[in-house]
């Protein structure tokens, strides 16, 4: 990664130094109105040339705390700031802000005013380089709609796989295969590194090297290289390296975004962080847990546990009371599970031939019960299944719908005891939420649709017996397609309707959650990008039934025309659900506003109920030659804070955006944006929530997420950088303690 950082400390000092006169009094001036702080606070105003900064953030961060932290907050109209509850310790504060340039970072302790100057970035292109990463991202030249579908890569073919068939196949690839795991428009990603170009030189059979051959490269360093070739080959690997050449090309150019940031307007300038370090600089997150999504009230002021995917066996583990961060070890049951040292890879640029990423378990997603325990969709073993779940086996789920294979399993911790459970599942897990029941059932989903399953985990069964084959079960998506209301005899997935039967569709879950108003259960699966199956997004509401196996019905909706790539899913307490789309959107769903049957052969086709969507398109630019409808951001996961743990409201959806390096709240039809700018390419998949206090008001409560990108090292800070835990609050103004 470029170190850019001295650079700008040179650019703040020189433009330090030439603010007039008059601006200095005018900063004395505005400083004087300073706000009221307490012991543990830092606060102050924020001038620049030209007066008070409104909208900029005010950074504190120390490394004398057991691991490091750092809390920053956003000045209001006047440029006034405070920094509430701060931990003892030395602090390096600054000003950071769009159309500006980092200003010098000042010591400081809690407890005093510390009144700071902005700095104004001398050009577009020294600005530009806050900016967040979609803004660059944008920048990418989609190929256009009339390449499509594609022809091919041989002769006369356009390089685009004929599997292709439209540009949002393409775009949704780009976003939900590319995207979603490392953010493309950040600072590590925009640049090639002048190793690969290096490389391509030394190693290339051409004489001179393009910067194809450099992208060809970078796509094979590292442990994700038979992952990035998977989706390479459905881009079209020359297709794809010569868009992302021209990209980076121009960038390298001095080509600079054509959209620019706002600064934080309004209820978005009552954002509190605060973040702290965790795991190891080799290794990365996927998601975090803090509490029972039921009731927030559960582990109040406890630990924080992170879910390190294919990096490593080590849970990270915040305690945000001490500052401290440690890990626990995630066993496995078999000496023969696959393991990420096993991955094939080529050099990479930061890591050299060093293979950094080492787990067996594959923990991709926690989740914590009443009882403070946490969940985990983990490995535990080879991909083959016992005999029970097999064609022929006496489960009685297997005998409905066999599986072979199951690549992610589950498993238990109890922080209480620090005792482990391993539980063997026959289908493959995911995400997973608890229901509402009272088995306490914990509902899973499998990712990809290739199993066509959704199974479950009846917790108490399980918890009384510790038999995990009792306690699991499983079905396959089946829709009523003639009508009757139950399910019946049933067509298979490649079948046409046949009225006078069932309809089973090969879709799986991907996103998964029960519904606080019913007994079913919403899923979503994947689009094309993902899934790398030639069929559409769904959601989808799985009706249970007395005996789930045999008796479950699924309803499967598709958004309107134009709107494409769910990912993500959460229902609200009115029973609406929410996702978010590769095309650019934040849509809900409304089952109750369905004029026609939901049921018939007409089911099948997820057309059936346009009229329960509404869309809301993300702020942000747009690609190039893309409807405006659209947006280039889009987000990995969607939460509904149904309890008001962040403080704009109960039931407000949250996006988790992959590149506008933000949470965004949609609040009465609106987004607000929580913009976290530091360290820049904030990224995250999940967030959740949690109140430690429901009688210290905003200071009692708040939502927990953690970086989410699988490079940390792209982002800034470099190959020193940690994944770390984030904290949001919302305070009733800019200035509250």
């Amino acid at each position: 990664m470029t170190d850019w950082h001295s650079g700008v400390a040179a650019l703040a000092l020189a433009t330090a130094l030439t603010v007039s006169a008059p601006a200095l009094a005018q900063q004395a001036g505005d400083a004087a109105a300073a706000p009221s702080f307490g012991d543990s606070d830092l606060a102050g105003v924020v001038t620049g040339p030209n007066g008070p900064e409104a909208g900029v953030w005010v950074i504190a961060e120390t490394t004398d705390l057991p691991t490091k932290y750092a809390k920053l907050v956003v000045t209001d109209e006047r440029g006034r700031y405070v920094i509430p509850e701060l931990p003892k310790a030395s602090y390096d504060v600054w000003v950071r802000g769009y159309g500006l340039v980092d200003s010098q970072k000042q010591k400081a302790t809690p407890g005093r005013r510390l009144d700071l100057g902005a700095v104004p970035a001398q050009n577009e292109a020294a600005a530009a380089r806050y900016y967040p990463g979609v803004y660059w991202y944008s920048m990418i030249r989609i190929p256009p709609a009339s390449e499509f579908p594609g022809t091919g890569a041989g002769p006369g073919g356009n390089g685009i796989p004929e599997v292709m068939k439209a540009q949002y196949y393409w775009v949704d690839s780009l976003k939900n295969s590319c995207q979603s795991c490392h953010a493309l428009g950040s600072e590590g990603v925009r640049n090639i590194p002048t190793f690969f170009k290096t490389q391509a030189t030394t190693t290339g059979s051409k004489t001179q090297t393009t910067s194809a051959d450099a992208w060809a490269l970078r796509t094979q360093a590292g442990q994700a290289q038979a992952n990035m070739a998977l989706t390479l080959g459905r881009l079209g690997p020359d297709k794809a390296y010569a868009v992302l050449a021209d990209w980076t090309d121009r960038i390298a150019g001095g080509e600079l975004p054509f959209a620019k940031p706002e600064r934080p307007q309004g209820l978005e300038r009552n954002m509190v962080v605060t973040m702290w370090d965790w795991s190891s600089n080799k290794h990365y997150m996927h998601d975090a847990v803090s509490s029972d999504k039921r009731n927030p009230t559960v582990n109040a002021g406890g630990k924080i546990y992170g879910s390190p995917e294919e990096s490593t066996d080590n849970v990270p583990v915040l305690d945000p009371k001490t500052h401290t961060a440690s890990v626990i070890v995630h066993p496995y049951r078999d000496k023969d599970t696959p393991s990420s040292l096993d991955l094939s890879r080529g050099t990479s640029a930061h890591w050299g031939d060093e293979a950094i990423w080492d787990g067996h378990t594959s923990i991709h997603n926690p989740m914590m019960d009443e009882k403070g325990r946490v969940w985990f969709t983990a490995r535990i073993r080879p991909a083959a299944n016992p005999d029970f779940c097999k064609q022929g086996g006496d489960h009685p789920s297997a005998k409905v719908a066999p599986l072979a294979e199951s690549a992610r399993q589950l498993s238990v911790y109890d922080p209480g005891t620090q005792k482990w459970s391993l539980i063997d599942t026959c289908f493959t897990t995911h995400h997973l939420y608890f229901g509402k029941d009272a088995k306490n059932t914990l509902w899973t989903s499998a990712g990809g649709p290739q199993s066509g399953v959704v199974g479950w985990l009846d917790t108490r069964t399980f918890d009384e017996t510790g038999d995990a084959k009792r306690a699991q079960g499983w079905t396959p998506l089946i829709i009523d397609t003639n009508g009757n209301g139950k399910r019946d005899a049933f067509v298979g997935p490649n079948d046409p309707v046949d009225p006078t039967k069932d309809k089973r569709v090969m879709a799986a879950f991907y996103g998964v959650q029960p519904s606080p108003i019913d007994d079913s259960i919403w899923g979503q699966s994947m689009d094309v990008g993902f899934s790398r199956v030639d069929q559409p997004g769904y959601i989808i509401r799985l009706v249970p039934g007395e005996n789930p196996a045999e008796t479950a019905l699924a309803e499967v909706y598709l958004p309107p025309d134009g709107a494409f790539g769910s990912r993500g899913l959460d229902v609200d307490l009115d029973g609406v659900v929410w996702t978010t789309l590769a095309s650019g959107h934040m849509a809900s769903f409304d089952r109750s506003k369905c004029k026609g049957p939901l049921n018939g052969p007409a089911a099948a086709t997820g057309k059936h109920c346009p009229e329960g969507w509404t869309l809301y398109r993300f702020p942000g630019p747009q690609f190039e030659g893309l409807p405006e409808s659209g947006a280039a951001d889009h987000a990995y996961y969607i939460w509904v804070d149904r309890d008001d743990t962040l403080g704009l409201g109960k039931n407000v959806p949250i996006a988790s955006t992959n590149g506008g390096e933000a949470l965004l709240a949609l609040v009465d039809g609106k987004f607000v944006r929580l913009r976290v700018p530091y360290p820049l390419g904030f990224f995250t998949k999940n967030v959740d929530g949690r109140v430690d206090d429901p009688a210290a008001g905003w200071k009692g409560r708040g939502i927990w997420t953690t970086s989410g990108t699988r490079t940390v090292f792209h982002n800034e800070g470099g190959t020193e950088n940690r994944p770390k835990v984030y904290k949001v609050q919302m305070r009733p103004d800019p200035l509250a303690r």
